[in-house]
């Protein structure tokens, strides 16, 4: 499949797939006329290519990380070296404490929304609150 393709199946720009490429992350061949080609295994390597990001590794690490994955038969990649497993363990502690900060970051949002409903008199957990409505009521009492 074409780069266009591949960015549509996977809502990853065409940039960002160039980049995968110069990093190393994902190949392609190329056709006669020069357009990049891939193979459907590429549209996998793209979305745990984004989720891995999105957990936080630089491209760089992706990079060490993916040729040691399991193969696409499920079976174990000889690639991997005992350095590169301690590195990913320190790369899981620290997802490990992003995420407790999270979920504190969430309580207390969580407590903010409660005292501020209670306040507003709003029933309801996903009722939004309109400032302009409270502020105007606040300043114009006859209304």
């Amino acid at each position: 499949m074409r780069i266009g393709e591949l960015s549509r199946r996977t809502g990853v720009s065409e940039r960002s797939l160039r980049y995968y490429e110069t990093q190393g992350l994902l190949s392609s061949d190329r056709s006669h006329g020069g357009h990049r080609q891939y193979t459907e295994s590429a549209v996998d390597r793209v979305i745990l290519i984004q989720q891995l990001l999105a957990a936080g590794l630089s491209s760089r690490k992706i990079g060490q990380l993916l040729p040691c994955m399991r193969d696409a038969d499920g079976g174990p990649n000889q690639h991997a070296t005992p350095a590169l497993v301690t590195e990913l363990k320190v790369e899981r502690d620290r997802i490990d404490q992003m995420i407790i900060h999270l979920a504190t970051s969430r309580t207390v949002l969580e407590d903010v929304i409660a005292t501020a409903s209670r306040e507003l008199n709003i029933t309801g957990p996903d009722q939004p609150v309109s400032l302009a409505s409270t502020t105007s009521s606040r300043s114009h009492p006859h209304r």
